[in-house]
């Protein structure tokens, strides 16, 4: 079938026009998907979703040349979904670096200490920081920002935010300990 039918299967709303964009340009947007994102669970759920942008799309859309189209939208929705994977994957090493940093300052999860009082205990601590120690202790452990984005927030270089970030464990440690605490 050529182009401009699929197309004006697409303007009529008729569902043949997926079946028949999948047919002439399946393979070629699986092709651009899978170079993208490596992944051919990936692809194919990246072309799937090609199937519904590309039917929300047309009409108002009358493209003239439907495989650059197609294979554009293919392209930007394998981008999309690579820098999220990308952009999860820096997050859950992240996250899981400051849980690594806490482990020895922290109560474990055997220990019989009540949520509540941990969580008050912590506030009382970081309300006796200076301001800088508790901002750079919060933005590491609460925001889960990485050494660099918290030296470019406060205008630190990086391994001071570094030094500060082990002093204040070590502050906490010794507090938790001093109120009795065994971490």
């Amino acid at each position: 079938m050529e182009d401009r039918d699929i197309v004006a299967l697409f303007l009529a709303r008729d569902e043949a026009a997926i079946g028949e964009c999948e047919k002439k340009y399946g393979s070629l947007c699986l092709h651009v998907a899978l170079r993208i994102l490596g992944s051919p669970q990936d692809a194919e759920e990246c072309v799937s979703d090609t199937w519904l942008r590309i039917w929300d799309a047309i009409p108002p859309t009358d493209p003239r040349r439907l495989d650059a189209y197609l294979l554009k939208i293919t392209r930007n929705l394998a981008l999309d979904r690579l820098h999220a994977k990308q952009a999860e994957k820096r997050a859950g090493d992240e996250t899981l670096k400051c849980l690594d940093e806490l482990a020895d300052v922290l109560p474990d999860g055997e220990s019989p200490l009540d949520g509540v009082l941990l969580r008050d205990l912590l506030n009382r601590f970081l309300r006796g920081l200076k301001e800088d120690e508790r901002k750079i202790f919060v933005l590491r452990y609460t925001r889960v920002l990485t050494v660099e984005e918290i030296a470019s927030r406060t205008g630190k270089s990086k391994s001071a935010v570094k030094a500060s970030l082990y002093r204040t464990r070590k502050k906490l440690r010794d507090y938790l300990k001093k109120e009795g605490i065994d971490v």
